[in-house]
């Protein structure tokens, strides 16, 4: 039983009440009542599990952590109200100015903008490799670094890192691993082939139909013996340990983070996410089986096309073996020129023209004039993008019908 069989069972059972309201409660209080002053006490030393105020946790969003956290084997999570949210929440949970990260591979935009501009201007320096760069990214490892940062598949340049190395490099040096797995929920494990922490922008393919902006970040449990988190490196982490044990990454997170900068989720985008949970492993097998159809018929059609199944690609043997669930819903189409990508896509009829991905629909956007249109051509030319490269993110529309509208926009 493949991970999308088994989450059709898990994810309807686990969303759904047995008694009372079917449906997930929508708990939209932004405060909770103590009932009395020892109560209160109890609840913000965490010794009583209740609520205590909706900034720091919401019990509609707790349902949802709960199931973010089973689907990847973590102990627990933390829904933030967007994925930059999940990002920041996660990668700030762990900084302190003069810290280092080494970030790998393609990046959103958003992604690069907040290690490259904004966590600079607090003093945190980033480095950024290529996916295969592995020798420079254990090289480029010091005692100032304190995070490894990739996402599963390069957006928009789509390139499959191999995790399982980057992985092993990450925990021999001691160094906490990041994955953003936003476009491959269930086709990856990042957990459970050595990541510390993994992101989602659950707005995306997770709540599957723009109704919902949502990001969540799910966090491993510290080992008993050596862990990686007990060492000089994470110094701050001794004080969560101490009082929280194997769920101690998560306390850090709300404590440093969340308390502080306030990304918290909305109950009512929680539920409304709970409710693209349950169609996930139906929804995402679908959509990975039309990206290969369609860009298989394209590139066959002449369409420069940039997607891992496609014997052409650097990294095809490595989307058989680790990818073999899929690498999510997108693919790229190089038009030439910039002029040539307006063309197609004011004349394709399926796909809505959007800077979301991982929609019920057919999406596409050209890259260089709106995501990335402010980076510099270095830095462009490191993630990917071209004049006339349109990112296109799948939907669950028949894929003849997607190719025919895609084949005519191109003339």
């Amino acid at each position: 039983m493949n991970n999308y069989e088994q989450f059709c069972t898990k994810f309807v059972q686990a969303v759904g009440n047995k008694e009372g309201a079917v449906s997930p409660v929508i708990m939209s209080s932004a405060a909770f009542g103590y009932g009395d002053a020892q109560t209160a006490e109890g609840i913000f030393d965490g010794s009583i599990k209740k609520p205590l105020y909706s900034r720091m946790g919401n019990p509609t969003t707790a349902k949802l952590e709960a199931i973010m956290a089973e689907m990847d084997g973590g102990v627990g999570a933390v829904a933030t109200s967007s994925g930059m949210g999940a990002t920041t929440l996660a990668t700030m949970s762990l900084l302190e100015a003069g810290d280092e990260i080494i970030s790998i591979g393609g990046l959103f935009g958003g992604t690069y903008a907040l290690f490259d501009e904004t966590l600079s201007r607090f003093g945190i320096k980033t480095y950024f490799f290529d996916v295969d760069e592995l020798e420079n990214i254990k090289n480029a490892i010091t005692d100032k670094t304190k995070i490894i940062f990739l996402e599963s598949v390069g957006n928009p340049n789509m390139r499959l890192p191999d995790i399982k190395a980057i992985a092993a490099i990450a925990n021999k040096e001691g160094v906490a691993l990041i994955v953003d797995n936003t476009i491959t929920p269930l086709s990856i494990s990042p957990l459970a082939i050595g990541a510390d922490i993994v992101v989602y922008s659950t707005t995306k393919v997770i709540a599957g139909n723009a109704s919902a902006l949502g990001g969540c970040a799910v966090f491993r449990g510290i080992n008993d013996g050596e862990d990686k988190f007990k060492s000089s490196r994470y110094e701050f982490m001794k004080k969560p340990i101490k009082s929280a044990g194997k769920m101690a990454l998560i306390p850090n997170a709300k404590k440093r983070v969340l308390r502080d900068l306030g990304m918290s989720a909305n109950a009512n985008a929680s539920y409304q996410t709970l409710l693209g949970l349950e169609t996930l492993a139906l929804r995402l097998p679908r959509i990975v089986q039309s990206v290969e159809i369609i860009a298989k018929e394209l590139s066959k059609q002449g369409l420069k096309i940039n997607h891992p199944c496609l014997e052409s690609h650097p990294h095809h043997a490595r989307y058989k073996t680790d990818f073999s669930l899929g690498c999510g819903t997108l693919f790229t189409i190089d038009m030439g020129s910039k002029e040539n990508a307006y063309s197609f896509i004011n004349k394709t009829k399926l796909a809505t023209i959007t800077a979301n991905i991982g929609d019920s629909r057919t999406l596409a956007l050209h890259m260089a004039s709106t995501i990335y249109s402010d980076f510099d051509v270095a830095t462009r030319k490191f993630l990917g993008i071209t004049d006339g490269l349109i990112r296109i993110s799948i939907g669950l529309e028949n894929p003849k019908d997607i190719i025919a509208d895609f084949l005519n926009a191109a003339q």
